[in-house]
């Protein structure tokens, strides 16, 4: 399998003017956390004009949902309209489109803690702050969330 191309996806989603959040680890290392993250997190407006450029965005990264590989099964607008996580691959890797993230909070309520990240080349994405990010992982509680709060406490304490 070939390395994930998450500048690739970012690029695409932003060509087609999607409302997004990166969130998850992708995020977190953009903002300088020293960890290894394997999929790309995007929250998006669900809102009607959005989930069209989101559509047009997945048919150009020929995306499909990954949990059954060998059925090449496309995402469909309707279903990307609700909070539930698409979990997918695209010739660039993989992506996992949040309608909302396990805690509740969708676009809107994300956006508002997030900040613009100039990617270089004119690529500017929107991408949570660390310290939701910190916030999230604490009300998850999962052991993997565990495991990586120290590392995102640590590099929080020293952004300038």
């Amino acid at each position: 399998m070939q390395p994930a191309d998450f500048e690739t996806i970012l690029k695409v989603l932003a060509g087609h003017k999607v409302d997004l959040v990166v969130v998850g680890g992708v995020a977190a290392t953009l903002q300088g956390a020293p960890i290894t993250t394997f999929d790309l997190d995007i929250v998006h407006s669900r809102e009607e004009a959005n989930l069209d450029r989101l559509m047009a965005a997945l048919r150009e990264l020929d995306a499909w949902y990954r949990e059954k590989p060998d059925v090449r099964i496309a995402p469909d607008r309707e279903r990307l309209g609700g909070p539930g996580h698409h979990l997918l691959m695209t010739h660039a890797g993989p992506l996992d489109v949040l309608g909302a993230v396990v805690t509740g909070e969708g676009y809107p309520e994300l956006a508002a803690h997030s900040d613009l990240f100039d990617l270089g080349g004119g690529l500017r994405v929107r991408v949570l702050d660390l310290r939701t990010i910190i916030a999230i992982k604490e009300r998850l509680n999962r052991e993997t969330d565990r495991a990586v709060l120290p590392v995102l406490r640590r590099t929080l304490k020293e952004k300038p």
